[in-house]
């Protein structure tokens, strides 16, 4: 799994480019391996100010509909016009051409909360892992709970 250098990662799984007061974000590789296929994107309208922490959009996939949280706060500058047509850009190539929007940011200082590509791999593999766990745990119950219907019978 890709997580590039010189980007900043949010722990909801949103990637920021920072260019001077400009900030482009989209959601990790990660994010969209989970989603699955993306079919549907709602995105902000040109002008509307974002955020930090807020929802600012939505991605559907075939598994779910998962909000998209502002990783910055800031003026939305530029949406990707692909996206709409194209959804399935973001699970093709989610740090390139699946980028969702561009934000005039309104404070530097949002950046200082996120993540370095080291720092978020850590982070993924923290979730991995938590997941995993919580597999297990749940097939533990569902043995239990059969073992509790044979006892039933």
């Amino acid at each position: 799994m890709e997580f590039p250098e010189g980007l900043k990662y949010s722990k909801e799984h949103e990637w920021v480019l920072v260019e001077g007061e400009t900030a482009t974000i989209g959601i990790t590789e990660y994010a969209q391996e989970e989603l699955g296929d993306i079919v549907y994107v709602e995105l902000p309208e040109v002008g509307e100010k974002v955020i930090k922490d807020d929802p600012f959009g939505a991605v559907e996939s075939v598994k779910a509909v998962s909000d998209v949280y502002a990783p910055v706060s800031g003026a939305v500058i530029e949406i990707n016009d692909i996206l709409p047509d194209n959804p399935e850009t973001i699970n093709d190539d989610p740090y390139g051409d699946g980028w969702m929007i561009r934000v005039e940011l309104s404070d530097m200082d949002d950046l200082k909360d996120l993540m370095n590509a080291d720092e978020y791999a850590e982070y993924v593999q923290q979730q991995k892992e938590n997941d995993e766990e919580e597999d297990e745990d749940e097939s533990e119950e569902e043995a239990e709970d059969e073992e509790d219907d044979d006892d039933d019978k």
